[in-house]
């Protein structure tokens, strides 16, 4: 039986309680019985993420792969249709999957990823190229993110309403209107959901591959928003971030070939978002105290100034460069 890590174990029981606690006593047998009906072996260390067990293994065949088993959510349902539809183009390959039980036989990459890459243009060039080669035509059955935008601005205007926070109201108001003009009617192409550098890795059968999708349809200027607060620590480490915060949006639109004004629009709805949800929910790097203040206030403050910058973003495409 494999060891499940301890952190893995403390993170789970923390955010999802007693089922979090019941579906970790099951953990070693669902793994066993996975092993035997994919014809694995173990083949290193037991790594996880956020919500997912990874265990390295060898097929019979001797071919290096992954082991993967996440908690049961409905934000992990349609990982493997994303993957089916990506056919490792730009993302790791989907060799089974048991969707009862939340698991996925996947390539193995390697163990770094492009969060260690210092240079942050780089960063954000490669996140963005593989943004651009993932908008694939999205298959029936995905969710799309435009059903999502009633619920989106239900929620902009509660938290607006019940939390206290220092955004000004023309922040807020662009958020909501980012959904109204930008939500309700995207596109349907496959995108990542949660684009951000640990979420991908170094490989051999292609320089970079993604992994950890959402599997949703919409608007891949979506995901410029995700990694721009991903980035939120090297922003806030900046000497200037006002130019920063323009640097990572303008090569991000440009390599992956989007609109600057969407890319711009909805990375201030995202960071509307984040302030929201960090005051109702903390983060995952910071759950209270100093550290969540100050992501807080940070995300306040990017709000505000991605206004003025979506609705300058034309003008600024060489200001960057």
């Amino acid at each position: 039986m494999i060891e499940v890590p301890e952190t893995f174990v403390r993170c789970t029981v923390e955010r999802e309680g007693e089922p979090g606690s019941a579906w970790l006593a099951e953990l070693p047998s669902i793994v066993e019985e996975l092993l035997g009906s994919w014809g694995c072996v173990p083949d290193g260390g037991v790594m996880h993420g956020g919500v997912g067990l990874i265990v390295p293994v060898r097929r019979r065949e001797g071919v290096a792969a992954v082991l993967k088993v996440s908690f049961p959510h409905p934000g992990n349902v349609h990982e493997p249709d994303a993957f089916t539809a990506w056919g490792g183009r730009g993302a790791v390959l989907l060799h089974e999957r048991d969707d009862e039980r939340f698991a996925m036989l996947l390539e193995r990459g390697r163990t770094s990823t492009l969060a260690e890459v210092e240079d942050g243009d780089e960063v954000v060039t490669v996140a963005a190229r593989l943004s651009r080669r993932l908008a694939v035509p999205a298959p029936p059955g995905l969710p799309r993110l435009r059903d999502e935008a009633d619920a989106w601005e239900e929620q902009l205007r509660k938290d607006a309403g019940e939390l206290t926070h220092t955004m000004s109201r023309r922040a807020v108001d662009a958020a909501l209107a980012t959904v109204r003009e930008l939500g309700r009617a995207q596109p349907d192409l496959l995108v990542h959901g949660d684009l951000h550098a640990r979420n991908i890795l170094r490989a051999d059968r292609e320089p970079w591959l993604a992994v950890d999708p959402k599997g949703r349809a919409g608007d891949p200027a979506y995901d410029a928003g995700t990694l721009l607060m991903s980035r939120a620590f090297t922003l806030l480490a900046a000497d200037d971030m006002r130019m920063a915060v323009h640097r990572v949006l303008d090569v991000f639109a440009g390599a992956a070939e989007l609109d600057r004004v969407r890319v711009w629009r909805w990375a201030q709805f995202h960071a509307v978002r984040a302030a929201f949800w960090g005051r109702r929910h903390g983060f995952r790097r910071a759950r209270s105290g100093p550290p969540l203040d100050r992501l807080t206030q940070f995300a306040d403050g990017l709000a505000d100034l991605l206004v003025e910058g979506a609705r300058n973003a034309p003008a600024l495409r060489n200001r960057a460069r």
